[in-house]
């Protein structure tokens, strides 16, 4: 696992697929290598070209080296990092399972014939269209908050749960109201610090929300070949 960024959420990624997994022992359990590389350059900060520091190079390398001890695919629990998925394609031979992609494939199920999304995300991974595009390419539109709203995520993100703060939940709540109130028929957890504040705060208890990190758990079992335990 290519982990770290940021640290918090990597921790709670471990929890939710041990959590997750249909397992009656220790040895039911997937084997995992975690590489937790907090140091890795601010992605949002790349991609809004207020660093030119990239990750890019830094996130291939260390694919390489999780290769190299054995992985037999990858995964990432970094939504903005996922901007430079292609590097880190590029950079090995063993597949990689994209937190986009089993995100989307989730709320396809979910949304049925609706076609509006809503999506929580930092500025960095909305700037990226990281999310927008994927949806695109099933014919779902992608809402995202204005820029009130959107300062309301970023400091959930930055000011609150990567700094070890509590989280401001009525008002990241009244950020999904009136996302819902645009028409979406379901809100993307974009971002694996709004995974943190989810879990902690019960959210996906309300099943307009789709985390991220929650799908990727999954699909991270299942591609170990192992079952996730019924809900």
């Amino acid at each position: 696992m290519l982990g770290g960024v940021g640290p918090l959420a990597t921790a709670y990624f471990l929890q939710r697929v041990v959590e997750l997994t249909r397992a009656e022992r220790d040895q039911d359990h997937l084997d995992m290598v975690v590489l937790d590389h907090a140091t890795i350059p601010d992605r949002t900060a790349f991609v809004l070209g207020r660093s030119q520091q990239d990750p890019g190079p830094v996130l291939a390398r260390d694919a390489r080296r999780l290769e190299a001890f054995g992985a037999a695919f990858l995964v990432m629990p970094c939504n903005t990092a996922h901007h430079f998925t292609q590097q880190v394609v590029d950079a090995v031979d063993v597949p990689f399972v994209s937190i986009v992609e089993t995100t989307v494939d989730a709320v396809r199920a979910r949304i049925a014939d609706r076609t509006t999304v809503g999506l929580l995300a930092t500025e960095g991974t909305v700037a990226a269209r990281v999310y927008q595009d994927a949806f695109a390419a099933h014919g779902i539109e992608t809402i995202v908050p204005d820029d009130a709203d959107q300062a309301v995520v970023s400091a959930v993100i930055y000011d609150q749960v990567k700094a070890g703060r509590p989280v401001d939940l009525p008002a990241l709540q009244g950020v999904v109201a009136r996302l819902a109130d645009r028409g979406a028929a379901a809100v993307v957890l974009g971002c694996t610090e709004l995974s943190v504040a989810a879990v902690d705060h019960d959210l996906l208890a309300d099943p307009l929300y789709v985390d991220s990190l929650d799908q990727l758990a999954r699909a991270t079992i299942v591609r170990a070949g192992h079952e996730v335990r019924a809900d």
